[in-house]
């Protein structure tokens, strides 16, 4: 989700939403624009990201980073680590281990082509931001340690992507776990936005032996916290979230382990999240679909600004 710059913010209308919401002040010029013809949207990207879990004795904590403030897109955001698929993911089979690619391409509701390159990004991703790894040599073994210098620089080609994700795991004798992977949520960033992505969210469990460190060039901070920490330092203003973050992390409270939340990933809906903006009595009303907490409400005359 995307691009955010200072402005004037306008008068609630309405009852306070959660104070960490990331709402960049140009969205309402840009909504009137799509409305008005003047806009036309641009396709969204493919886009995967992980919520990567591990057991804490206060219950599961998920590793979040920061994005710098700098960043032009959700800067200073808490988010997960993710980034865009790979086009080349879809052209070579890769080492698979777990379900097969029919199974998730009817999970993702995509081809099998394409259900390979999103879980090969969230994988990817994964290792490029976090320095953890789903991959092992067998169907039932898992990486140890990824922090030696080889592997390091075979992360820094992949970046780079000077490495596909394919050559890399060839290269390694790795097979892909897809069964550390579970499917979770997909959003779909607005219409009226510059920079769109089609984005899978995926949960899965820190392996043994790896640990996380902040390998990403975006990202200032990174940190382990429970959902329901994270949700309360969003609600007070202190963590800033875009709504697909906030609302990913509400759904992972109920979980007392990372194991019993990927084993309730196959129940997750997956049917994309995309706001829509509606004018109702000289308001602009932008709202996201069954996520009543993130509508945002502006005022005739109040152009470059957001309301609750």
């Amino acid at each position: 989700m995307p691009n955010g710059e200072h402005g004037q913010q306008t008068t609630p209308t309405g009852p306070t939403p959660a104070g960490g919401q990331w709402y960049p002040p140009e969205w309402p010029d840009r909504i009137r624009a799509l409305a008005d013809g003047a806009l036309t949207p641009v396709a969204p990207k493919r886009a995967a990201t992980v919520m990567l879990l591990r057991d804490t004795d206060g219950g599961p904590a998920v590793h979040m980073l920061r994005r710098r403030t700098s960043m032009a897109f959700a800067g200073g955001a808490y988010a997960y680590p993710g980034g865009g698929v790979d086009p080349r993911d879809e052209e070579h089979l890769v080492g698979w281990a777990g379900p097969s690619l029919a199974d998730w391409s009817e999970r993702l509701a995509t081809d099998p082509r394409t259900a390979q390159a999103i879980v090969c990004g969230a994988v990817r991703e994964t290792f490029e931001e976090a320095g953890v790894l789903l991959a092992g040599e067998t169907p039932d073994s898992v990486v140890g340690d990824t922090t030696a210098d080889d592997w390091e620089a075979d992360r820094l080609a992949l970046v780079a992507r000077e490495l596909s994700f394919a050559e890399f795991l060839d290269r390694r004798g790795l097979l892909l776990r897809s069964d550390l992977l579970g499917a979770w949520a997909r959003w779909i960033t607005p219409e009226f936005e510059p920079r769109r992505y089609d984005t899978w969210f995926f949960v899965a469990a820190l392996p043994e032996g790896q640990r996380t460190r902040n390998a990403s060039t975006e990202a200032d901070r990174t940190v382990w916290i429970r959902p329901v920490d994270a949700a309360a330092g969003y609600d007070k203003g202190e963590l800033l979230m875009m709504p697909p973050t906030i609302s990913t992390l509400r759904s992972l409270e109920p979980y007392d382990s990372p194991a019993h939340a990927l084993a309730a990933a196959a129940g997750q809906d997956l049917a994309p999240v995309l706001a829509q903006a509606t004018l109702e009595n000289g308001e602009l009303v932008l709202s996201w679909p069954g996520h009543d907490e993130f509508t945002k409400r502006v005022r005739p005359g109040n152009p470059g600004g957001a309301t609750a």
